[in-house]
């Protein structure tokens, strides 16, 4: 096992899009450990002359990164040698640190859950703790961080093209997971060789549909470990946390998000559990919990939990 520090700059940073003609910043073996720093917000959102610590690399991208769509900073992509298409990436994330002081939030008129309900735009500025591990708000709340970060993808299917970062799909992307915090695991299905690993969209903390489009936007620092799963063939986005079992479901239309993230969690109680379809059925009826994702990324999002302990066959 090797560890690689991907750091953030013009050179290794891509603005709005994902695209699998891409090269890869990165190139690393199954099992490597890789550092990744990553970058938020344009130029019009930075505190600029408030204190606060600025990543200086930001300045460049900002200057000098590619930007064809709306969307967010990343950082990638990381290529895994001998990925191929129908391999699954396990991205195993150990560690998320906040690379600033600092977060912001916004909201954006005819945008979000409400899109009619603010027709004033709103930027506030957060400061964040890092020994404390909180966040300020502007009337006195100190809000509890858990880091993460909200777009985690590989490159899209080469005749998709370019695709704009803001909306999640099968290749991961603005997936804005709020479970996915240190200690758990993304399965990505693999549509390109190298599978071309990019994240970014610093999340510093996040309720469960980010209504007003924007949690706490911040930079991170994560680290992952990344492995080839040869043996495993997803075609949708999969997850774990030490505890649980992480299905998803993304469309415009929350309806369709629950079926589909319901129809994969039967299949993996029949993978893990060696439940029949009717069992597991029932099991997701008593046990599962179907939680929305996110609503406002144009393709809405919701994931199904359960307890491994309510799964996983005695000796397995």
């Amino acid at each position: 096992m090797t560890h690689h520090h991907l750091k953030a700059s013009a050179e290794t940073c891509h603005w709005g899009f994902f695209d699998a003609r891409f090269r890869p910043s990165l190139t690393i073996r199954s099992g490597d450990e890789v550092t990744i720093d990553t970058l938020s917000g344009s130029p019009d959102v930075l505190p600029v002359g408030q204190g606060f610590h600025i990543p200086p690399e930001i300045a460049e991208v900002h200057e000098r990164s590619e930007k064809t769509l709306p969307g967010h900073i990343l950082t990638g992509p990381v290529a895994i040698e001998g990925a191929e298409p129908g391999d699954v990436l396990e991205v195993r994330i150990l560690d998320i640190r906040l690379r600033q002081d600092w977060g912001f939030n916004f909201i954006r008129p005819l945008a979000g859950t409400l899109p009619d309900d603010f027709p004033e735009p709103r930027l506030m500025h957060i400061p964040l703790d890092a020994q404390r591990m909180v966040g300020r708000m502007p009337w006195g709340l100190e809000l509890p961080l858990a880091p993460f970060f909200g777009v985690m993808g590989v490159a899209p299917p080469p005749n998709w093209g370019r695709i704009t970062s803001l909306i999640p799909r099968a290749m991961g992307g603005n997936l804005d997971n709020k479970e996915l915090t240190p200690g758990s695991t993304l399965y990505l299905p693999v549509f390109v060789p190298g599978a071309m690993f990019s994240c970014g969209d610093g999340h510093g903390a996040q309720g469960d549909g980010e209504v007003c489009v924007t949690a706490i936007e911040t930079a991170l620092q994560g680290r992952f470990s990344f492995h080839l799963r040869k043996d495993l063939r997803f075609t949708y986005p999969r997850a774990e946390t030490p505890t649980h079992y992480i299905t998803m479901g993304m469309d415009p239309d929350l309806d369709q998000c629950v079926v589909r993230a319901l129809r994969d969690m039967i299949v993996l109680l029949g993978e893990k559990g060696g439940l029949a379809r009717e069992d597991a059925y029932s099991l997701c009826s008593l046990a599962a919990d179907l939680r929305v994702t996110q609503t406002v990324n144009g393709s809405k999002g919701v994931h199904c939990m359960i307890a491994k302990a309510q799964v996983d066959r005695p000796n397995g």
